[in-house]
């Protein structure tokens, strides 16, 4: 039989989105309010409302669907909220304390404060155990491993109840025989209980992020267990062809027997597959360079790609844990629709980072809020039609809002609410160019170069603002923006990563080359394997490789990306020179005349899944006052008056009509703020294309 749906389905904090793909007939967009107790609930809501609209049982679309795909905020939610597994960790003895120490780095910007309070500890200091035995950095044995301090450590794990144990000793990316043994003594005594060692969760360099990626990885994979096996279990009983695809913070799918071992992946699983479809997006535009920006209802993500590639970042501090492991680089900041608004100490107006969520919600929602926030303030600028949100299925309290932001913003600073509103979407839009400089300016990008597109529901109301505030002079936004992450996972691959260690000079000697290229095929080979067993052919495996190199003394490296997997001369000067253009672009210099050092390798091992075939709008034919719903008095500028504005319905716009600010396009989940001066088209491949009417 052959398949004919494809659906993506992405688990948030607030709304769980469902993207469903049918051959030949485009994409459709479903909601459901997230169940984080049993995630299984929101996704039978989600299926209902599918079947209803089909006609046909949801049993029947997942059985005619070729890839079920899920990406889900389930492991990002335990580490916020500290709701993982009680966690033992054995180390290397000496090192019990190298979690806390945390290389002595406090995070930026709090590094001189000293009341800047401790991070919290996954593993309490009594169940972090000390091991005998020791390894060098050539590999050879020292001391011997201390097998009874193990059965030791494990007899107070039993004792006190340890739910998952985490292994970490020295240099075991040089010889991982002590790790292995270690685990199998862990696994003997605990049959039960989840155990991972660093030399596989993250096998490079650097002892005190392999422990804290090992110790995440510990700590959440029990959680991810749980989910993992009430997702597949749910659709096995619906009668899937093909085993559920789990989305991955490195912009991948895994099959859930990966995600069960490994749930430090699933950290970003949510925001990560938005670059992939911000490129599909622009893709019919000739555009590869993207900056994605996903506004939603708690939290504001910003990823960057260019020329085809998304950022990546690694060995960084993720909820103050460090992370090793490859991710996506998500810039998340607190500014989403629910972001409240509220004075600080000094009488001065600040949003966010507190959000109101789903529930209270914002004032307007009706549901008990009592702080404003930004979704407040946009319906009072009248961004917001009140009978219109959600296709008409939420109505938003416009006088509720007035009141709140009069009482809490307006009345206590002398302004009038119009005025108090508009500087709460100035402040909050503020905020978020400031992170979108910090993936772009400061990582060596300039954002002139980049077009911007949006995701979420709340972004169309906030994108021209940004454009304009870092220089952008060509916007996107989908109509599935509200639905953008779960599109991503529908036109995403399969994804597996394999690290190493490897240093050595970049200079002329023949052998280092040789061994360099050794490692890789034997990482390429691994991962390639992996994939055929999952069913992928030759011709369906692609590799990119990442290269971590530093001047020699330096402390931290640079990471340049290649999709050569194996070097003769010419291309070793090639990978020299690149680092030393990236690392001019990043820090502003170079030094070509400097000895240059590899440290890690890392190769990603994709496995090709055919994206769905999406048929192109065609022109109806009809003219654009045809579309057009009324007007509706809205505010620009703090200091103006209200400006009686036209509200067209995106549902009635055709590929050839070209709307000019002031403008506000009304989608079901998204509405599309144009301010005077700009204009919006609508691409046959279902974008929004806004540009300044300049040009």
């Amino acid at each position: 039989m052959t398949a004919i749906y494809r659906l993506g389905i992405d688990a948030g904090g607030t709304f769980t989105d469902f993207i469903l793909a049918e051959r030949g007939k485009g994409v459709s967009l479903f909601k459901s309010p997230s169940t984080p107790e049993d995630g299984t609930q929101a996704i039978r809501a989600g299926l209902a409302q599918i079947a209803d609209a089909l006609g046909r049982p949801a049993s029947e679309v997942v059985a005619n669907a070729d890839l079920c795909i899920n990406g889900t905020t389930v492991a990002l939610n335990a580490l916020i909220e500290r709701q993982g597994a009680k966690v033992g960790l054995l180390c290397t003895e000496g090192h019990e304390d190298s979690l806390e120490i945390r290389l002595g780095h406090k995070e930026d910007g709090y590094r001189y404060d000293p009341e800047y309070p401790p991070a919290h500890m996954l593993v309490p200091r009594y169940l972090r155990r000390p091991i005998g035995g020791r390894m060098l950095a050539d590999g050879s044995e020292r001391q011997p491993l201390d097998e009874e301090a193990i059965r030791d450590a494990v007899a107070l794990f039993k004792r006190e109840g340890v739910d998952a144990v985490a292994i970490s000793f020295m240099w075991s990316v040089a010889n991982t025989d002590h790790e292995q043994r270690a685990l199998a003594i862990v696994r003997e005594l605990m049959p039960d209980t989840f155990v991972c060692c660093g030399s596989e969760v993250y096998p490079q360099v650097r002892e005190y992020t392999r422990t804290s990626t090992t110790v995440v990885n510990a700590y959440l994979s029990p959680v991810m267990q749980r989910y993992v096996s009430r997702i597949d279990a749910l659709f096995e009983e619906l009668g899937a062809r093909q085993p559920v695809q789990y989305f991955q913070s490195n912009g991948g799918l895994a099959l859930g027997k990966v995600m069960r071992e490994k749930a430090v992946a699933a950290i970003n699983s949510g925001p990560a597959s938005a670059p992939q479809a911000g490129l599909y997006m622009a893709g019919p535009l000739g555009v590869d360079n993207v900056i994605t920006v996903d506004m939603g209802g708690t939290s504001f993500d910003i990823t960057l790609t260019r020329g085809g590639q998304t950022n990546y970042s690694k060995d960084v501090d993720f909820l103050r844990q460090r992370i090793g492991v490859p991710m996506i680089q998500v810039e998340t900041l607190g500014a989403g629709g629910g972001s409240i608004a509220h004075l600080n100490e000094q009488g001065m107006l600040q949003v966010g980072p507190r959000s109101a969520g789903a529930s209270p919600g914002p004032v307007c929602y009706g549901k008990g809020g009592r702080e404003p926030t930004v979704t407040d303030a946009n319906l009072v600028l009248g961004y917001l039609d009140p009978e219109a949100v959600l296709g008409g299925t939420v109505r938003l309290d416009r006088e509720a809002a007035v009141a709140a932001i009069h009482e809490r913003i307006a009345e206590p600073l002398g302004i009038s609410v119009e005025r108090a509103a508009f500087g709460i979407c100035t402040l909050v839009n503020l905020n978020m160019v400031n992170g979108i400089r910090r993936v772009s300016v400061e990582q060596g990008y300039d954002p002139r170069d980049f077009t911007l597109i949006g995701a979420g529901g709340a972004a169309g109301m906030h994108l021209v603002r940004l454009a304009e505030e870092i220089g952008v002079r060509q916007v996107l936004v989908p109509k599935v923006a509200s639905g953008l992450c779960a599109f991503g996972q529908i036109i995403s691959n399969v994804q597996h990563e394999r690290l190493t260690s490897l240093v050595l000079p970049l200079d002329d000697d023949p052998e280092h080359r040789v061994r360099v290229n050794r490692r890789l095929a034997e990482l390429r080979d691994e991962g390639v394997a992996e994939l055929k067993r999952d069913g992928f052919e030759d011709n369906a495996i692609a590799c990119r490789y990442r290269f971590e190199i530093r001047y020699r003394g330096q402390i931290h490296e640079c990471t340049v990306e290649s999709e050569r997997g194996e070097f003769d001369e010419a291309g070793w000067c090639e990978l020299r020179d690149a680092f030393h253009a990236r690392h001019e672009a990043v820090y502003s210099y170079c030094e070509p005349d400097s000895e240059v050092e590899l440290v890690n390798l890392e190769c990603s091992v994709i496995g090709e899944v055919e994206p769905p075939t999406m048929p192109t709008l065609e022109a109806r034919g009809g003219e654009l006052e045809a579309a057009l719903l009324g007007r509706r008095d809205m505010l620009f500028d703090g200091e103006g008056k209200p400006v009686p504005t036209p509200v067209y319905d995106g549902e009635a716009l055709d590929p050839r009509h070209e709307v000019t600010g002031p403008a506000v396009i009304q989608e079901a989940t998204t509405n599309i703020v144009l301010p005077p001066g700009w204009k919006a088209t609508l691409s046959s491949t279902a974008s929004y294309v806004l540009s300044p009417i300049d040009g």
